[in-house]
This record gives structure tokens, C-alpha cells and sequence, in this order.
């Protein structure tokens, strides 16, 4: 079974930088797409940024010009590095990778304090 590990959230103050990883456990094959979603207490997940597999990108409009998702194939990761932080990007980011199937994260808590 194929499980997602996320790390690298933390607290960090605004206009600070934040490196998300995600590690799968087994080479995923045939990848759709992958991507970064959060969720804030009392809102609904929303996509962040997200990369098909052959390698476009696409991010909300929120975090556009300061977010940017990559990934590494040889080392079956994904990361989304966090550039000039603000208080509303305060939330819990889920890693998802989908082939026929859908893979999540546990997610890991980002907080950015003012």
C-alpha cells in the first residue's frame, strides 16, 4: 500500500520561506498528477498548486509568484517551496498523488504568525 509522508511545516514568521516535501513510500507509476492542497480551520481543502505528469503547473492565484511545486522523479518526491509567507497561508497542506487511484498525505501544519 502506497502511503505519502509529508515534512518540513513548521511555524515561521510572515515574509518567511517554508520547503514542503513529500515522500512516497513506493514508486507510483503512470502519475496523473500531483499536488499540494490545504485546509484552514473552518474552510474547505483547496488546491494550492498542483503538476501534471508531463509536467505543467498550476497554482491559485493566491499563492501565485510565491509558491512553486516541483518534483523529483528518481527520488519519488514532490515539494512545494513557500516563498514570502502570509498569516492567510496559516494551514494544514496535504500532499496528493493520482494515477487510477488517489494518494493523500497526513498533512503537515504550516502556521504563520504575525
Amino acid at each position: 500500500q502506497v502511503q505519502l509522508v509529508e515534512s518540513g511545516g513548521g511555524l515561521v514568521q510572515v515574509g518567511g520561506s517554508l520547503r514542503l516535501s513529500c515522500a512516497a513510500s513506493t514508486k507510483i507509476f503512470r502519475i496523473k498528477a500531483m499536488g499540494w492542497y490545504r485546509q484552514a480551520p473552518g474552510k474547505q481543502r483547496e488546491l494550492v498548486a498542483s503538476m501534471t505528469g508531463g509536467g505543467t503547473t498550476n497554482y491559485a492565484d493566491s499563492v501565485k509568484g510565491r509558491f512553486t511545486i516541483s518534483r523529483d522523479s528518481a527520488k519519488n518526491t514532490v515539494s512545494l517551496q513557500m516563498n514570502n509567507l502570509k498569516p492567510e497561508d496559516t494551514a494544514v497542506y496535504y500532499c496528493n498523488i493520482r494515477n487510477v487511484l488517489n494518494y493523500w498525505g497526513q498533512g503537515t501544519q504550516v502556521t504563520v504568525s504575525s
